[in-house]
């Protein structure tokens, strides 16, 4: 699937980067079967909620679109304000069953792009990226599979159609139980790939398992504690500081573990952080994550605490997928 990684460690004394990737998307029920008709988008009304808050830290996010905001001018306008303005930049996110053509059947399984034969995955991505580019007056080079779907066909796919940066991998989620990947022997480290043809560069959700048990024993001891999980047992060992599954991400994690996640990662040697989540978390309702008016207010709350956190306290800087790629070629 990825061709000969290329671990990429940035030397130590390198300022810790942090860029943040929004998944963009119409919004629908992520445990439902696959519906092509559920393609509202209203929570675009409200992206500015959190646009606010990066313009304050002077970040420029990368908003990864899939084709139903692609395709919506009421979508487009405030999102190409943002990156006329050099606020943000735009990827490309596929959602495979509400992006044309849709010739597969609609199944958990085919939700994940990579899943799809390589005919339909590449004319679906083409379509995304020609979509992007007339809506956007520029083609995306940056990648994200929607539910993190990459595939044996995908680098190709990528290479092809003229992406260069992937954001699909997300340690540590193991999505197989539908059709989907499994990313938890993946770090948040980047790495090179598919260096043979054309070389990709592969920029990880920040994600891991955190505690005092060695890498070696971290997956097999939080499997063991899956098969207790109705007696709580992964809860246990996260208040034993021995294992503890986390993302850096507002959507299901507190301040506290976005700050306890960044720390070990950064005495890992980790030096690339990425804060993601989904665009219609910002509006209460269209996620599980963010249901009142309460919950929406501490989930913004939990950016600004991040940012102080991530620039004042750990010395940080602002990134984007793009410079990502340049800092990484200068240190190869």
């Amino acid at each position: 699937m990825f061709e000969s990684p290329r671990e990429i460690r940035l030397p130590a004394d390198t300022a810790p980067q942090l860029m943040v990737v929004i998944d963009t998307e119409e919004e629908f029920d992520w445990n439902a079967e696959p519906d092509p008709d559920a393609n509202a988008v209203t929570a675009m009304d409200y992206i500015g909620r959190v646009q606010s808050i990066f313009n304050d830290y002077g970040i420029r996010p990368c908003y990864v679109v899939d084709y139903s905001i692609a395709a919506q001018a009421s979508c487009v306008t405030p999102l190409k304000q943002f990156l006329d303005a050099g606020q943000c930049e735009i990827g490309a996110h596929l959602h495979p069953w509400v992006n044309p053509p849709v010739d597969e059947p609609m199944s958990r399984s085919n939700m994940y792009p990579g899943n799809l034969d390589r005919a339909l995955e590449f004319e679906k991505l083409k379509t995304l990226r020609d979509t992007i580019t007339e809506a956007f007056g520029q083609a995306p080079n940056t990648y994200k599979a929607g539910r993190y779907g990459f595939g044996q066909n995908t680098a190709g796919i990528l290479s092809e159609l003229g992406f260069d940066i992937d954001l699909s991998v997300c340690p540590p989620l193991d999505a197989r139980a539908d059709g989907g990947p499994d990313y938890r022997r993946f770090d948040a480290h980047p790495f090179w790939f598919n260096e043979s043809h054309k070389p990709l560069l592969e920029l990880p959700v920040t994600g891991g398992f955190v505690g005092w048990a060695p890498r070696t024993l971290a997956l097999p001891l939080f499997e063991l504690a899956m098969l207790f999980r109705r007696f709580k047992a992964p809860g246990v060992l996260s208040r034993l500081r021995a294992v503890d599954r986390l993302m850096l991400s507002p959507e299901g994690f507190t301040p506290f573990e976005h700050i306890k996640l960044t720390k070990f990662l950064y005495q890992q040697g980790v030096r690339t952080f990425t804060w993601s989540f989904h665009s219609p978390s910002v509006v209460p309702g269209h996620t599980s994550y963010v249901q009142s008016e309460k919950e929406l207010q501490e989930f913004l709350d939990s950016f600004r605490h991040y940012f102080d956190f991530f620039f004042n306290t750990l010395g940080g800087q602002a990134s984007t997928p793009t410079q990502l790629k340049t800092l990484m070629e200068k240190c190869s």
